[in-house]
């Protein structure tokens, strides 16, 4: 079996899919744009061979190093990256190499742009907050004068919540439209008074579910990136619930075959006319990719698996090998250099030592996003799970962090 893997160097834990693949002795193909003298040990190790081009972001480039690979080692039967980012570009490789082990580029769009997520939900169901494609100025003001501020414009087809804004009145509206990309095209939706639950796993062929798990916000991930705050989650208790039904709901109206799903879901927070009531949950949006921001070390903590391992049994064998018995619930804590927290780091591990399983610092790259450093604990009460992210997140002279943000 011949698998490309875009960037296997970054992020940096993600020559672990390609380790997983050579140890089943997969020809793992690597194409990236880092000289290969800079690579770590375990990521050259991790690769049969590595193709550099100047830029990822040259297709032609990418398409000559496939054009190689196929050449020395025959039909290419995977192409994969993991990476929101080079989705586009995975489904053109596909459809040019005629790979049909993944999404091609002629059926990407309503995995890609936000307008057709959307779409999907709504054909399954599943409601979602009204929302326009901004086109004109003109445009802008009456949807937003129809629905009534706040809004939330972000790119149509973009990557996490980056350039992703919350306008309260008109005169934020203006300022957003004198200074935004000209050349993204953005989608404005109502605000929902809510917070964001996921749905994550991986699929085989068929789209049955090999291992799946929920995770809890407990603050905007939008906010947490804009206003540079601090921010927790957790893996919940989600079997047999509401979550676990409307996840699967959506992972068989999408074309989630042999592949990782991370599907975003609000629960309001209150009633909201023409969507639902408090409690309810309402699309969002759809990563037909590996959950970031720590989530797959979140999963292993809470079944004690590894699922780099699991993945590459999917793509060699259509099946998981594990036993998968969830045996924990797993808490996120970011907490960033510049806030004055009321517990140090030295009070954190006497108090719940034995709960942390990773401490990690965040490189500068992603330290907008992620924070400063991230602990992982695990327990099996969600009680303890809110009572170790307020003691670890608590901010001088505040009040509790968890209640301070109320996003329950």
């Amino acid at each position: 079996m011949n698998v490309v893997f875009i960037s296997p160097n970054f992020p940096l834990d993600f020559y672990n899919f390609c380790s997983r693949l050579k140890d089943r002795g997969v020809n793992v193909l690597g194409i990236g744009d880092a000289p290969y003298e800079t690579l770590p040990e375990h990521t050259k190790n991790s690769v049969t061979e590595y193709y550099r081009v100047n830029t990822l972001e040259n297709y032609a480039e990418v398409s000559a190093a496939c054009r190689f690979f196929s050449e020395k080692y025959g039909k290419i039967h995977w192409i994969e990256s993991e990476n929101e980012y080079w989705l586009e570009t995975e489904a053109k490789l596909r459809s040019e190499f005629d790979v049909n082990s993944g999404t091609k580029y002629e059926n990407l769009y309503n995995m890609k742009y936000k307008s057709q997520m959307k779409d999907v939900y709504k054909s399954c169901g599943i409601p979602v907050a009204r929302y326009t494609l901004i086109d004109n100025y003109e445009d802008a003001v009456q949807f937003a004068e129809l629905i009534g501020y706040p809004v939330i414009v972000k790119p149509d087809n973009g990557v996490g919540a980056c350039d992703t804004y919350k306008l309260n009145n008109l005169s934020e509206l203006n300022y957003f439209f004198s200074t935004k990309n000209p050349h993204v095209r953005y989608i404005m939706e109502e605000f929902i008074c809510g917070h964001v639950e996921t749905f994550d796993g991986i699929t085989d062929a068929n789209k049955n579910i090999l291992i799946s798990s929920s995770h809890v916000y407990l603050n905007s991930v939008m906010d947490a990136v804009n206003e540079h705050q601090d921010a927790a989650f957790y893996f919940q208790d989600f079997e047999g619930k509401d979550i676990e039904f409307i996840g699967k709901t959506a992972v068989q109206a999408f074309d989630t075959r042999s592949r990782f799903f991370h599907f975003e879901f609000f629960r309001l927070d209150e009633d909201k006319e023409g969507l639902g009531k408090k409690g309810d949950l309402i699309g969002l949006e759809v990563n037909m990719r590996a959950p970031g921001g720590c989530i797959i070390d979140m999963i292993n903590y809470a079944y004690d698996v590894d699922v780099f391992t699991i993945w590459a049994d999917m793509l060699v064998h259509n099946k998981c090998f594990y036993d998968i018995n969830r045996k924990y619930l797993v808490g996120y804590t970011s907490r960033r250099n510049n806030i004055d927290y009321l517990h140090s780091m030295d009070e954190v591990y006497e108090k719940y030592g034995d709960k942390i399983v990773a401490n990690m610092d965040i490189p500068k790259i992603f330290a907008d996003a992620m924070g400063d450093n991230v602990l992982l604990f695990r327990t099996k009460s969600k009680d303890e799970i809110f009572e170790i992210v307020d003691f670890i997140l608590k901010h001088r002279n505040e009040v509790n962090w968890v209640d301070k943000y109320m996003a329950l």
